[in-house]
């Protein structure tokens, strides 16, 4: 029992020594916005309106009541102060980690494996961006209530009292409310039955190995006890699909073959191993490539066939290793890419609960291999500290470029290659820093790499037209219409270059059709206001 406090207490000190720069950090232009600077029913925190809201809004294309509320008790403590809601971030990482170390001990017995676990979730650097990133809060709270639903779930098996049941579904509805991420626990649930929980019909375990022996009407018996989370998760991915539909998230197969989808989730799955046990040029965006080699597809699935059957035949003697394979397999599913969300081809935060099960692997998976080894717990001690020391480095210095989206933004584009979105998006941080001549630059390298953005085009000339330009900034306004003839804030912002440039008729009339788009549209109606008042000045001069 001392031990196991010790090992927490030393889990909490690293990690918040890691972490605690987010202190310093800045709101992003990047979603925080979306989630909290500029969202009105966040900003004025917890109110009984607010809480309607967060209940019953798909805004963002998602429906989670508690992340937002969340987001609203955060504003109540904190107002507007990036440092609080930082740190709240990170003090729920904390708990998480604390709690993957309670729940991996207490089902399994073995203490240095679990603690390495844990101090992995802890600090490894694929985790910066779920913890650093303040409209991430749902994958923090997420995680933190798969943990706990997991833990409370050992507690059941042991002692299979009602209470512990219902606790265990209502932390599972909890977490589905803060991320849609849990539907697969139910899934996760089944393995951790077979090993380490050893709910079928026969286990051996000790000294770090495991070994285990099931039964198909002892899976049918627990299948039948998961019937409940299972209906839960069914009622949540509907609920997603509509919201990411209603918010116009989701691409449809013209945008993104299917082909090109399972394309994409086959390489992905083996880039994210890898950055697992290599975490370098880790970015907030990894572009969709819309080629992807066929040899790089099918070494991607040789990899995938030849690990998951390794695992297969492990489930006997060593169900360990499959647990870890299969917890990374299917706990990607949701965010893998078969259901396209964004222009992204993968993110380090789909990781955050997923790559835990190689973790598993590692920690269980190496003292299984190096059996017989002489000095091999020395060997062990020593790698394993290792390792923890490198992530913890390394995370420090991943946090470094999460300070503001500027940084954030440079060290991506050094990070990928033809990263288009984020060009864009830098050029947006520098225009509102007032750098018009950098914003100018990186618009033209987003249309250099993808002409037919027409945001760009709006933007580019916006600040051309800020510059005094304006007959190029007319150019990237009709440029920009050609694209998107139906795009109002275009149609107002030639409207205003016409206006500078005399041509008030021809003003008038992108006001009006800016007005036809959008009758509500105060800017233009304020403008069009300006232009017709001149225009009678104009006439009564004559």
């Amino acid at each position: 029992m001392r031990s196991i406090v010790f090992i927490s207490m030393v889990l909490i000190v690293i990690n918040l020594a890691v972490y605690m720069q987010v202190g310093n950090h800045q709101f992003l232009d990047y979603d925080d916005e979306v989630y909290v600077t500029s969202n009105p029913h966040v900003a004025g925190g917890i109110t009984g309106e607010n809480i309607m809201w967060a209940f019953t809004s798909v805004y963002a294309g998602n429906w989670h009541p508690i992340t937002w509320l969340s987001h609203m008790a955060d504003v109540q403590l904190f107002g507007m102060n990036p440092r609080g809601h930082h740190l709240a971030n990170v003090v729920i990482h904390t708990i998480s980690a604390v709690i993957l170390l309670l729940l991996l001990f207490r089902v399994t017995g073995s203490l240095w494996q679990s603690s390495f676990v844990a101090a992995l979730f802890a600090l490894h650097p694929l985790h910066v961006e779920s913890v650093a990133w303040v409209a991430e809060r749902k994958d923090v709270l997420s995680a933190f209530f798969w943990f706990l639903t997991l833990l409370i779930y050992s507690e059941y098996a042991k002692k299979p009292k009602p209470a512990l049941y219902f606790f265990t579904l209502f932390s599972f509805v909890l977490g589905l409310m803060s991320k849609p991420m849990l539907v697969t626990l139910p899934v996760v649930m089944l393995m951790m039955d077979y090993w380490p929980l050893g709910r079928f019909r026969g286990r051996e375990q000790g000294g770090g190995a495991c070994r285990l022996f099931g039964s198909g009407a002892a899976l049918m018996a627990l299948v039948k006890e998961k019937i409940p989370f299972f209906a839960c998760s069914l009622v949540s991915a509907v609920v997603t699909i509509y919201a990411q539909h209603s918010g116009g998230a989701m691409s449809d197969l013209d945008a993104v073959s299917f082909g090109l989808r399972i394309e994409n989730a086959l390489t992905a799955y083996v880039k994210y191993i890898g950055m697992t046990f290599w975490p370098h040029d880790l970015a907030v965006f990894y572009p969709l490539s819309f080629y992807i080699p066929l040899r790089q597809t099918i070494s991607s699935l040789l990899v995938l066939l030849l690990l998951s059957a390794i695992a297969v035949r492990a489930r006997h003697r060593n169900p360990c290793l499959a647990l870890g394979w299969f917890w990374f397999l299917v706990t990607l599913v949701p965010v893998i890419g078969l259901v396209q969300v964004g222009g992204q081809s993968m993110a380090d935060r789909y990781t955050y609960i997923p790559v835990t099960g190689l973790f598993i692997m590692t920690a269980w998976g190496v003292p299984l291999l190096t059996k017989g080894l002489p000095h091999r717990e020395g060997i062990l001690a020593l790698l394993a500290g290792t390792v923890i020391a490198a992530s913890a480095a390394l995370a420090w210095q991943q946090l470094r470029y999460w300070r503001d989206s500027i940084t954030l933004y440079r060290h991506t584009l050094q990070a990928t290659t033809g990263n288009y979105w984020i060009n864009y998006n830098l050029g947006v941080a520098l225009a509102g820093k007032g750098d018009l001549d950098g914003a100018i630059q990186e618009y033209r390298e987003t249309l250099r790499i993808k002409p037919d953005y027409a945001k760009a085009h709006n933007n580019l000339g916006f600040a051309l037209a800020s510059k005094g330009n304006l007959d190029a900034a007319m150019q990237e306004f009709q440029e920009a219409l050609r694209i998107n003839p139906n795009d109002m804030d275009v149609h107002n912002n030639l409207g205003l270059v016409l206006a500078r440039k005399g041509n008030l008729d021809a003003a008038i009339r992108e006001f009006r059709e800016a007005l036809r788009i959008n009758p509500d549209y105060a800017e233009a109606q304020k403008n069009l206001g300006v232009a017709l008042g001149q225009k009678r000045m104009q006439n009564e001069s004559r």
